[in-house]
């Protein structure tokens, strides 16, 4: 059975979220109402990601006229991607682009002449218009949906930039393996020491649809606790993982205090990984661990030249306006988890008072505040990179910062996905769900969730009941 062919009308908030969105609905048609037209030129002025992405539409638009000037622009120009735009895993778009080419009354949605009654307007005059096609509006504003369906217009979310259905098939990074895991192994396994680790080989089963860098244990606290070190068809190579709840391998004064915590200590210390994603609610250690490993690395085995912090500048409450002072000074009132944690850190240090302060000394020059808005450009060697509460990045702000890396970088993606402050950005679409997702194949990228709280009984009591 053959989909229908549809139009869509999309509104400018879409446009503003994915500018490749204009070639995102394979054989359908898109339709754009003048007001979203008049939006995107009032936002395409200064140097946010919004407008540029309003500058990267009007860009596209132009051109798809320009290369086909030939075509009425009332019967439609064709979506063909100009410039060579590939975009994954989606068919060609085969429909066509129209536009709103005859002022239409704006009174006839609500009467009160808004830019999103306007757009309805002109919605309601494509029905009329084409009555043998079905018109569906999409939109990223709920309120908009709303007010489509009151009109009686069909709506949607744009859903095209989903990393995932639904979070429940978000990767977590580690898995139980069953009881009888080395029976049934026992015939075809086969082990050795190399550098003083312990490998297994083992064939996989059907149902052992393991990942690289994946970690893996046998239920109990005490159990095995595994990492896939190597994935070869139905062959598979897992290491012992070292034990981080020891304090012969306290890592910068820290010990893991769960095994979650304890895996992702393995992979921030692990050489070999370029990439950790580190998920977690409040108070679950995510700050405090990657700081405590990238010291560990940067001072004691001087495997980085510096930690590199930033995060997305994005409020919780109201925002308290221009701050005075250099870029780092400016991102201070932002890094407040960054200092809260090398409290603890520098905590035990000997010394007394004088002997803290020249710790703290010392860290300040070897830790370095960057803000995310300056990033463009730029390259790190060698440095350790830690992107904290990366779930109010976008997946394109997201490629930005991660294509910084230079040879010896390491980057550490901190975030809780409860926690989402960004307009638009819901658990399925912000950036950290889409580096884990496309991440988890690959064998240098590690990821955890980590999920008990161990920050205090009043914070893991107000996580679970507020």
């Amino acid at each position: 059975m053959t989909r229908s062919k549809r139009i869509y009308v999309l509104d400018t908030n879409v446009l503003m979220h994915d500018p490749t969105a204009l070639f995102r609905f394979e054989e359908h048609d898109v339709f754009l109402p003048m007001t979203v037209l008049e939006e995107l030129d009032a936002a395409k002025k200064g140097t946010s990601e919004v407008s540029r992405n309003a500058r990267q539409v009007s860009r596209f638009i132009n051109e798809l006229i320009e290369a086909h000037g030939d075509a009425s622009i009332e019967a439609g120009v064709p979506l063909a991607r100009p410039g060579g735009i590939v975009l994954r895993s989606t068919a060609a778009a085969a429909g066509r682009l129209h536009f709103q080419i005859r002022a239409v009354d704006p009174e006839r949605a609500f009467g009160s002449v808004v830019p999103d009654n306007r757009i309805l307007a002109s919605v309601l005059a494509l029905i009329e218009d084409r009555p043998d096609e079905d018109v569906v509006l999409v939109s990223k504003d709920i309120n908009m949906r709303i007010k489509a369906s009151i009109a009686g217009i069909d709506a949607e979310d744009y859903e095209n930039d989903r990393a995932l259905d639904d979070l429940s098939l978000l990767y977590t990074g580690a898995d139980a393996l069953p009881d009888d895991f080395w029976q049934r192994h026992g015939d075809a396994l086969r082990s050795w020491t190399e550098k003083g680790r312990t490998y297994y080989e083992v064939r996989r089963g059907e149902d052992e649809d393991w990942y690289p860098s994946q970690f893996l244990y046998l239920p109990g606290d005490d159990a095995t606790e595994l990492r896939v070190a190597e994935v070869d068809g139905d062959r598979a190579v897992l290491q012992i993982v070292d034990d981080f709840r020891n304090t012969q391998h306290a890592v910068w004064g820290v010990l893991a205090r769960n095994r979650e915590q304890n895996f992702a200590l393995n992979a921030l210390m692990d050489p070999g990984i370029d990439f950790v994603t580190l998920l977690g609610t409040a108070g679950t250690g995510k700050t405090l661990l990657a700081l405590a490993a990238g010291l560990a690395q940067t001072l004691d085995a001087q495997r980085y030249r510096e930690i590199i912090m930033t995060r997305a500048t994005v409020s919780v409450g109201e925002d308290i306006g221009f701050l005075p002072g250099t870029e780092e000074e400016k991102m201070t009132p932002w890094m407040g988890a960054l200092t809260d944690n090398l409290e603890v850190l520098t905590h035990n240090q000997e010394g007394g008072t004088w002997g803290r302060q020249a710790t703290n000394d010392l860290l300040a020059s070897r830790i370095k505040i960057r803000a995310m808005n300056f990033m463009r450009g730029r390259t790190f060697l060698n440095r350790y990179l830690i992107i904290d509460e990366a779930q109010n990045l976008t997946s394109k702000q997201m490629k930005t910062l991660i294509t910084r890396a230079g040879p010896g970088t390491k980057i550490v993606c901190l975030g809780n996905l409860e926690q989402i402050d960004t307009p638009y950005l819901t658990e399925t679409t912000s950036g950290l769900t889409y580096v884990v997702d496309r991440f988890k194949h690959w064998p240098h990228s590690a990821h955890i969730t980590l999920r008990r709280g161990e920050r205090s009984r009043l914070a893991d009591f107000a996580s679970e009941m507020l």
